[in-house]
């Protein structure tokens, strides 16, 4: 077998300098790539081998090419497939493109190391190098959209379309059926590409949930990205796997949408339009502006219907505004110009967006009589060019006369569209965006809830339940769990019957409950097996004896293992919280109405673990529930705080124990003081099975104390989302000097964007310890910080490391450059790196007597290259 020492670079695939085309007889796609490639203007060398299509340098065989191929193009049929890739990987070829079936595509690549895009990949595009090796009818244009499809028929639609608006790409990438190279490579790839805007993902099947999120939301950082699912109800009709798969996107930062209309609605938008960085809030105050009242009304409810806001600008605006506005208008929002004035409307546009009050602008116009259409168009397009303040899109209605107008904005750069409805879904789109990227990258409280589980005590319960040759926990087994990690839980207890059930409820005191137990009863309520209002021993007796026969006689085949006496809990709101698991995504949690009509009339949103208080108040206030939360009528407010406080607590309960399948509280009991779990159930998985996380759990097993030279101690831990406030004032403190040695420039302050990359990690490609100081009289303060991240499948990791001056010469650097080396060693990285001034004499020294090694940086001269290759862990 070949060597596979050359190993994948993805610039070979996404940016190859030749291409080789291996060909069979009778290959259907091979004639439309062969087209395709020798007509893009392909910068590099283009070989066939197996077929001579013109503008390509024919070949007998792979080992007869005359230089190495970067990317390959496998037209086989699948038995010559794993031959040819042997070959291929001994010319140093690892990057493939296979658009025919092939079934044993993971296979193959794992045993040659040639990673491929399959099968059934509908090609590469990278039109800004001429390379279109694609299975497309039609060439994309070069720009600024990023296209990742598994489907050919969508690939082909989103093009065609693109073509007739003047929309042109950065990149089109077929993953196929996302056999081998799958969405986080090519992610990974477009996050740090500086020609790619915006990307639009077509999901179908994603192989490995933690790294596609990871690099889902690595790219969601710096630019939007938009997803659709095709087959998502197909393939689950509840429902519940799409409600996941958005929960999962909305976690990344990802804005999903549920059409193909949608799709290109939001292709069109972000592809033309830019919203400033320095925008903040919601994004959903919308202006509209049009040349006739009807349309103006339309996009109204449009915004109104679509959760948004109609902007409302300030009184001294509009007074400013109207000057130059044409007698007759109406307004203030809608703002109708009139038929007559529809030449004014890139003019108002401008002057709407220009207000603080709105986020967005909806410029919308009608034919009408007289008008010189070309004038409307070229003030709409100047206006949208020149303008600096909230985005401007277009709505020109109809299509005998429309249909060329909009074409001719487009070409010119503008987000236009066919109707009013079409454009407020751009906008509504913009703000969507804009929500859930803020979300993602959100700077949460201090606030930390501090658990403090007996995990012995769950796993007592689990190893107990296996030993009885069970899967399901007791009501009564599952509330001990619960009430394991804190969560407050009726008391209750469970006994064999009718006597036991009377003398339980005299000590827990009345009114009691009394609940049948049964693993083949999840629903206890439909079968009469619950009695509620209980007042005496007497009264537990005789429900006890009926509701055995009763039980018993409705279903004679279920199991009855006894009784489960609780004392019965005041009033207040009923609701549920579950765990459950998703084939794509993993574990997730739900939350929403409880009690009996929790299934008749759900409502349920959903996240992944882990959650923090922040994530956990924003699951809540995505639910109708959440008004409810705050009274009505008779009905008191409920504890908001210790719902999340629950929600949190069943998070950890997932990430502790990933051998549980399902988790259901229902109904999760909430008042003024609190919350009371009443009924609980929980399943475990087969032995051996465990679940995986799409988002990789708080390290706090890596947390240590540390003392320092002088005997004052830190704690050395893993840092995570809420030190941002710490991270702010830790930058605070630190002298010029140090600011400049640490980021090569004098900054002043670090911005919400910046502490939330630095706070919010992925513990699986990177690391960043820092040191903690309790402080008596206030929070606790981070007095030094260092970090490890690496590309992912990298064994070559770069370092930076920073300490608060007060804690300097304690030997904290050396301590945190340690622990980096430790987490390294455990995650597969050889190689450490860094860049540091060639001024900065203290930490030239210090890397040194680490081991680095120091040499001069070949393209600046004030810069010093540093590398250590990280030995083999210490034994023990």
């Amino acid at each position: 077998m070949p060597s596979r020492s050359g190993g994948f670079r993805e610039k070979s695939l996404l940016r190859p300098q030749n291409l080789v085309l291996l060909a069979a007889e009778g290959s259907a796609e091979a004639p439309i790539l062969a087209r395709n490639l020798a007509a893009g203007g392909f910068h590099g060398r283009l070989f066939a081998i197996g077929a001579a299509p013109e503008g390509f340098e024919p070949a007998a065989s792979v080992e007869t090419l005359p230089v190495s191929p970067d990317l390959a193009v496998l037209c086989l049929p699948p038995a010559e497939l794993e031959g040819a890739m042997a070959a291929l990987a001994a010319r140093g070829c690892f990057a493939a493109v296979v658009p025919g079936p092939a079934p044993d595509l993971a296979e193959a690549s794992a045993r040659t190391g040639v990673r491929a895009l399959g099968q059934g990949s509908f090609g590469v595009a990278v039109p800004s190098i001429g390379l279109n090796a694609t299975l497309s009818h039609i060439p994309p244009a070069k720009g600024r959209l990023a296209l990742v499809t598994q489907s050919s028929a969508i690939a082909r639609a989103v093009l065609d379309w693109a073509a007739a608006e003047s929309v042109g790409f950065s990149h089109v990438i077929g993953i196929g059926g996302n056999q081998e190279l799958g969405f986080a490579r090519v992610l990974d790839w477009l996050a740090r590409d500086s020609g790619t805007g915006a990307i639009l993902l077509d999901l179908r099947r994603i192989k490995n949930r933690r790294m596609f999120i990871s690099a889902t939301r690595a790219a969601a950082r710096t630019r939007p990205v938009v997803a659709i699912r095709a087959g998502g109800r197909l393939a689950d009709g509840s429902g519940l796997a799409d409600e996941v798969m958005e929960a999962a996107l909305r976690r990344a930062g990802v804005l999903r949408v549920r059409g193909l209309e949608d799709f290109l609605t939001a292709a069109e938008t972000l592809a033309r339009v830019r919203v400033s960085p320095r925008a903040t809030g919601a994004g959903d105050r919308i202006a509209i502006v049009t040349n006739g009242i009807g349309l103006g009304a339309l996009a109204a409810d449009a915004v109104l219907a679509g959760g948004a806001r109609l902007a409302a600008p300030e009184e001294a605006a509009m007074a400013a505004l109207a000057i130059g506005l044409p007698e007759g208008w109406r307004g203030p929002n809608p703002l109708a110009l009139g038929p007559a004035a529809a030449g004014r409307l890139g003019e108002a546009a401008a002057m709407l967006a220009a207000l603080p009050e709105v986020d967005a602008v909806v410029a919308l116009h009608a034919p009408a009589p007289a008008e010189d259409a070309a004038v409307v168009r070229e003030t709409l397009a100047a206006a949208v060019k020149a303008n600096r303040g909230a985005p401007i899109l277009v709505g020109w209605v109809g299509q005998a006369t429309a249909g060329a107008q909009r074409a001719l904005l487009a070409a010119a750069g503008v987000a236009v569209f066919a109707s009013p409805e079409g454009a407020v879904r751009g906008a509504l789109h913009l703000a969507q965006d804009r929500r859930n990227r803020a979300a993602a990258a959100e700077l949460p409280a201090r606030e930390v809830l501090d658990l403090a589980p007996d995990r012995a005590h769950a796993a007592r319960v689990f190893a107990r339940v296996r030993a009885a040759g069970r899967l399901e926990l007791t009501e009564e087994e599952a509330l001990s769990v619960l009430a394991a990690y804190g969560l407050p839980t009726v008391p209750g207890r469970g006994v064999a019957g009718p006597e036991e059930a009377a003398a339980a409820a005299a000590m827990l005191g009345f009114p009691v409950v009394l609940k049948i137990l049964s693993p083949d009863l999840p629903r206890k309520t439909e079968v009469g097996g619950v009695a509620l209002g209980l007042m005496s021993a007497d009264a537990v007796r005789e429900a006890a004896t009926r509701m055995a026969a009763h039980v018993a006689a409705a279903r004679p085949e279920a199991r009855l293992t006894g009784f489960l006496v609780q004392r019965q809990a005041g009033k207040g709101q009923e609701l549920r919280l579950r765990l459950g698991d998703d084939a794509m995504f993993g574990p997730w949690i739900g939350f929403g109405r409880g009690g009996t009509a929790a299934d008749i009339d759900p409502d349920e949103g959903f996240d992944l673990p882990p959650l923090n208080l922040a994530l956990a108040r924003a699951l809540i206030g995505r639910t109708r529930t959440a008004r409810l939360l705050d009274g009505w009528r008779d009905h008191a407010p409920a504890n908001v705080p210790a719902i999340a406080d629950a929600l949190v607590r069943l998070s950890q309960v997932a990430v502790d124990f990933p051998e549980i399948e399902s988790c259901g509280i229902n109904p999760l009991l909430a008042d003024t003081e609190g919350v009371l779990a009443l009924d609980s159930s929980i399943t475990l998985r087969p032995e051996g099975e465990r679940a995986l996380l799409a988002i990789p759990p708080y390290p706090a097993e890596l947390a240590r104390v540390w003392r320092g030279h002088g005997g004052r101690e830190l704690t050395v831990r893993p840092i995570r989302p809420e030190d941002a406030a710490a991270h702010a004032e830790a930058f605070a403190r630190l002298s010029r000097d140090d600011i400049r040695y640490r980021f090569f420039s004098a900054l002043g302050e670090l911005s919400a964007a910046q502490i939330a990359r630095m706070t919010q990690i992925d513990y699986d490609r990177e690391m960043a310890f820092v040191a903690v100081e309790r402080l008596p009289d206030g929070p606790d303060r981070t007095v030094g910080v260092s970090r490890l991240i690496r590309e992912p499948g990298s064994t070559e990791a770069e370092f930076a490391i920073i300490v608060d001056p007060t804690w300097k010469g304690q030997g904290l650097a050396r301590h945190l450059m340690e622990r980096l080396f430790e987490w390294g060693r455990s995650v597969g990285v050889r190689e450490v790196a860094g860049q540091v001034l060639a001024e900065n004499r203290p930490m030239l020294a210090f890397v040194r007597a680490l081991g680095f090694r120091v040499r001069n940086n070949a393209e600046d001269a004030e810069v010093m290259d540093a590398r250590l290759t990280l030995g083999p862990a210490p034994p023990g």
